[in-house]
């Protein structure tokens, strides 16, 4: 007796992203219908449990057009619709779905956000963000940083006298990275 994998799906109105999650599957079969009869079989596991799929999706399909990807952990199919429309769920029969059929979130669009872009409405036009006051860099000059950079004859000594002050007084330097050496 074969066992359903976890299947996941979104669709947008050309296409259906159909994810099959079976970690480390072996012997993948797959066979796509155009009248919509999808099938999947594989095995898994160190037993090779089997694991099979054999579902009549909602409307026909595009066969030729569809792809599939695997990974270690799934099996992702992109198929192309007959036709550019929305369906009202997955599968031809109606009621509740099996349970190993769900929606994957992750890639879910509303039928309504479909063309909108990511981020949505960020249009920010001619907005000047250097007048929110948010701190940061300041006068950073990257020309004077670029300058620095590139005198590299410089010693750990040098860099230590640099960084006392100029009244006279003792600081220690700041904590570095490279060991301590002994003296």
């Amino acid at each position: 007796m074969s066992r359903h994998p976890l299947v996941k799906w979104a669709q947008r109105s050309d296409k259906l992203f159909i994810t099959v999650e079976l970690p480390d599957a072996k012997n993948v079969k797959l066979n796509l219908d155009p009248e919509g009869k999808f099938f999947f079989s594989a095995t898994s596991g160190a037993d090779n449990t089997p694991y099979e799929i054999d579902i009549d999706l909602y409307d026909k399909v595009d066969a030729n057009e569809s792809k599939a990807s695997f990974t270690s952990r799934n099996i992702c199919y992109l198929v192309k619709k007959a036709e550019n429309k929305w369906w009202s769920r997955l599968l031809k029969q109606e009621g509740k779905p099996p349970v190993f059929v769900k929606v994957d979130w992750d890639k879910w669009v509303d039928e309504d956000e479909q063309d909108d872009k990511p981020g949505g409405d960020m249009d920010f036009g001619d907005f000047d963000f250097s007048k929110l006051n948010m701190g940061g860099a300041g006068d950073f000059d990257a020309d004077a940083a670029d300058a620095d950079e590139d005198d590299s004859s410089e010693t750990d000594e040098e860099t230590k006298e640099e960084t006392a002050p100029a009244n006279g007084g003792s600081k220690e330097a700041p904590p570095s990275s490279e060991p301590a050496e002994k003296a």
